[in-house]
């Protein structure tokens, strides 16, 4: 991509295709496992990103692990993310596009505008430079704070669950018929796990009932939908 490749007008006419040095430092440093994915989104959220456009033959899929696209004939591309959910790949430069597919086309935004479009897609995830060297999974809660200009603060950050999220879950799961306790910790499968104490004595069904009951009432608590985005359930007698 280059500065000819875009009219004048264009914000990025100037733009060559490398990656943003700010956030290269950040993906650096993430990649050490010296700061968290945090400060990945607040760095891509004051960076323009590189959507990948591909074009396919009439009525056939773009090959590979791409999912779909926006029209019959060439569109941005949704990838499978780690957990099934369809997401958006979008990269820092040039460079990291060409790792993932030579025939992609870079068409650069915003990495709010990138978010935005994925979520009226329907897409809730985005993946940073998904060939690498670097690749970030961000998930729902963040690319919704990317979309709407605001900052984003995880769920579970260097392995603590955020004070307002705990007390969210403790507050959703009080007096949840069978639970007599909930403890919030990180995840392993998940964002964030929930340690469940539940009643002694209960059989299967009714033990199943205890927990459709806390997992509804996780889902129906404001702050855990809005800054959660995956949650484990762990049952404990």
């Amino acid at each position: 991509m280059s500065g000819r490749d875009l009219p004048a007008s264009s914000p990025f006419s100037q733009d060559d295709g490398s990656a943003d040095p700010a956030l290269a430092r950040v993906l650096a440093a993430y990649e050490r496992g010296a700061v968290d994915v945090g400060a990945v989104v607040d760095a891509l959220g004051r960076t323009r990103v590189l959507v990948p456009v591909l074009a396919h033959p009439t009525g056939e899929r773009p090959a590979g692990d791409q999912v779909g696209c926006h029209d019959e004939t060439a569109g941005v591309v949704a990838v499978a993310g780690p957990d099934g959910r369809t997401a958006l790949p979008v990269f820092t430069s040039v460079q990291s596009l060409a790792r993932w597919s030579a025939e992609a086309r870079p068409v650069p935004a915003t990495a709010d505008r990138a978010a935005a479009s994925a979520l009226a897609e329907g897409w809730p995830v985005l993946v940073l430079d998904a060939g690498g060297p670097v690749r970030v999974v961000i998930g729902r809660p963040a690319v919704q704070a990317l979309a709407a200009g605001e900052t984003w603060r995880p769920a579970v950050s260097d392995g603590v669950v955020d004070d307002e999220v705990a007390d969210a879950v403790r507050t959703a799961l009080h007096g949840v018929l069978g639970v007599l306790d909930a403890r919030p910790e990180p995840g392993d499968r998940a964002e964030l796990a929930v340690r469940l104490q539940v009643m002694a004595g209960l059989d299967r069904a009714r033990l199943e009932r205890v927990v459709a009951r806390a997992d509804a009432a996780l889902a129906a608590e404001p702050t855990v939908a809005a800054r959660v985005d995956s949650v484990e359930l762990r049952v404990v007698r």
